[in-house]
């Protein structure tokens, strides 16, 4: 029998769409099918979701993960008891809710760093809450980097065969071009060709965003494309990556409609996240590449808004968990034959036997 992943799924802002998008997923999705999905967060705020959706579902609070876990139609909760009862109310963000998200977010960390989690699969937080509650960090992406250790990591949006990563993220936009430099873009492009291993594509097409419009039109408006991006181009392809010269976003946009490239490459969070929601059709994901954990989450916020409504919609949230597994599955996958490359050519001669 093939072992189902752990995933470790925190519950997000509780003030949020994030209890509803996990309650609707795990009614819906058969999750339990494919993983072992334990949410890490409150137990009586998703008992109350459940309730409020009126879902035949149990939820089972524990302090740990445990071998005994019944997974069908039950909600397994790492319950941290860190929300007393009536202090957050759905639609109302408040400082207890921003030091709830982080206990989550430590505490998959942790679970994930001692490997009794195989993934991390989180619902959406809100930046400014978490702020205001003396956690300076600029998002999710940010923490967990720390959280981790990571050095070089990315945010990279996925849909399909539309996927999209970021060399820059939560930036005023007069700061952007300041921090576009070689040493960046260059990371970027090995962090967006490592991660397509991930994806089952061992030689990915990278299509790669010029900054300014028309590319600088020759350095007509902009020399960014000229001074930093191009050296870091051709440092890669030096590496052996499959990379474009910079070219305008609009056009590389329109080209990945028809699959041209594997990945683009956007020099800010705009610049790539408004033609890929665009694109994506309500069912992205957030996958944040370079992390030691395999990371995954919904490419929407919080929604405070239409918060305990059952208004949300739990499309993204359920790709994202269905991208995690799939993620996990194919790094193993590389590493194991990137470790062992005998292993790895046994499996082609195998292969072309069974062909003959």
């Amino acid at each position: 029998m093939i072992k189902k992943p752990i995933i470790g799924i925190t519950m997000g802002d509780p003030a949020g769409i994030g209890p509803e998008v996990i309650v609707k997923a795990f009614h819906q999705a058969r999750l339990h099918e494919f993983c072992q999905p334990v949410v890490i967060g409150d137990a009586k705020t998703i008992e109350g979701m459940v309730k409020l959706l009126k879902l035949q579902l149990a939820v089972k609070a524990a302090q740990e993960i445990k071998k005994d876990f019944i997974y069908h139609n039950t909600i397994n909760v790492i319950d941290l008891k860190n929300i007393e009862e009536g202090q957050i109310k759905f639609g109302f963000p408040c400082k207890a809710a921003g030091k709830a998200v982080v206990d989550y977010i430590k505490k998959a960390v942790e679970l994930a760093q001692n490997k009794i989690v195989d993934a991390i699969t989180t619902a959406p937080i809100n930046k400014e809450v978490m702020n205001a509650s003396g956690f300076p960090y600029r998002g999710h992406t940010e923490l967990l980097a720390e959280l981790t250790g990571a050095k070089d990591f990315g945010m990279m949006l996925a849909s399909g065969p539309l996927r999209v990563i970021l060399v820059t993220t939560h930036l005023a936009l007069k700061d952007v071009p300041r921090h576009i430099n070689k040493d960046r873009v260059y990371k970027t492009i090995l962090l967006a060709n490592k991660a397509m291993k991930y994806f089952k594509i061992p030689n990915p097409r990278i299509g790669l965003a010029a900054l300014n419009p028309h590319a600088g039109e020759g350095k007509l408006f902009g020399t960014e494309e000229w001074d930093e991006i191009m050296p870091a181009v051709i440092k890669a392809r030096g590496d052996g990556i499959d990379v474009t010269d910079p070219s305008p976003a609009d056009t590389l946009f329109y080209k990945a409609t028809f699959g041209h490239y594997d990945v683009i490459v956007a020099m800010y969070h705009d610049q790539g996240l408004i033609p890929f929601k665009a694109l994506a059709s309500g069912e992205g994901v957030n996958y944040t590449a370079g992390l030691p954990v395999v990371r995954t989450s919904p490419d929407h916020g919080t929604a405070f808004d239409i918060a305990g409504k059952g208004k949300a919609d739990e499309s993204s949230f359920r790709a994202a968990i269905f991208e995690c597994i799939d993620i996990i599955n194919n790094r193993d996958r590389f590493e194991n034959n990137h470790k062992n490359p005998l292993k790895k050519m046994t499996s082609v001669i195998l292969a072309n036997q069974e062909d003959e």
